[in-house]
């Protein structure tokens, strides 16, 4: 019998209807105070991808051995929709997991944000949208080797990884930001110039992949405004080593130490929602 339950429900977005995909554990014996909530956001380069790769990246451990609810969402990509769709929907799916705390069971006080690459870029974005609405306050965010720089950096510049690639890059951003024309940091979180009062935050990124160099100013960013923020790399990583190869020693390292930092995470970070109920 499986440890965990899944549950596909259909919400209202802005434009159209989105997916969810909620996974959390049979029979959990945890109260709902020690069970965090956790959106999850897949990575694609905004322009592929589903919810259900949380199958096989890092939230369902979080169900499985930790106890956690995590819903994940299929978001509008950028070849049917591009900026703002994916990020509003990943803000109605926000809303929604609020509203449905009691019902899911988990601690309206640890509602978490995580995702990896897009996904990472997404969650950034998302914990900036909800603090300047006021909407849903976040108490962790978990934004893993994200794309948050449509500019080229040091690291995305010339870079010819595997995975991921300068050519790649600017294929997807030009996509995703089809539209815009004044590019916010809610379209490209590295361009956020306040950082104050955003949730703490754990990331981890290789040093061979194009997000290295954005990742860590993202970090550096945060501790500047007081926000406590960890960050782990990996030598001669290439982007999403970690869900390409987990059996290795180093895939192993890093998933153990993500797991560690959740643990944590549950333990000290807490984010108390407004007791005026807010419109999303």
């Amino acid at each position: 019998m499986r440890s965990y339950e899944t549950e596909k429900r259909w919400i209202p977005s802005t434009g159209r209807d989105i997916k969810l995909l909620i996974l959390r554990p049979v029979k959990s014996k945890k109260p709902p105070e020690q069970t965090p909530g956790i959106l999850w956001i897949h990575g694609g380069g905004y322009s592929t991808g589903m919810a259900e790769m949380a199958y096989f990246s890092r939230p369902l451990a979080l169900v499985k051995k930790y106890g956690a609810v995590v819903v994940c969402l299929n978001y509008r990509l950028s070849g049917e929709a591009p900026y703002p769709a994916a990020l509003e929907d990943c803000h109605s799916a926000l809303c929604w997991l609020r509203d449905h705390t009691e019902e899911l069971a988990v601690n309206s006080s640890q509602i978490m944000v995580g995702g990896e690459s897009a996904g990472g870029g997404l969650t950034a974005a998302l914990c900036m949208y909800a603090r300047d609405k006021d909407s849903v306050r976040i108490a962790y965010q978990m934004p893993l080797c994200p794309m948050l720089d449509d500019r080229d950096t040091d690291s995305s510049r010339n870079n010819h990884a595997l995975v991921w690639n300068t050519r790649r890059n600017h294929a997807a951003w030009k996509k995703y930001l089809k539209d815009v024309k004044e590019i916010s940091p809610y379209a490209a979180p590295a361009r956020q110039t306040d950082y104050r009062l955003l949730p703490p935050a754990y990331t981890f990124v290789g040093d061979i992949e194009p997000f290295y160099r954005e990742t860590l100013t993202y970090v550096e960013n945060l501790r500047k405004a007081g926000v406590e923020a960890t960050v782990d790399v990996y030598p001669k990583w290439f982007h999403s080593y970690d869900l390409f190869l987990p059996f290795t020693s180093k895939g192993k390292k890093a998933i153990r130490a993500f797991e560690e930092r959740f643990q944590y995470a549950v333990k000290h970070y807490f984010a108390p929602q407004n007791k005026e109920e807010k419109t999303c």
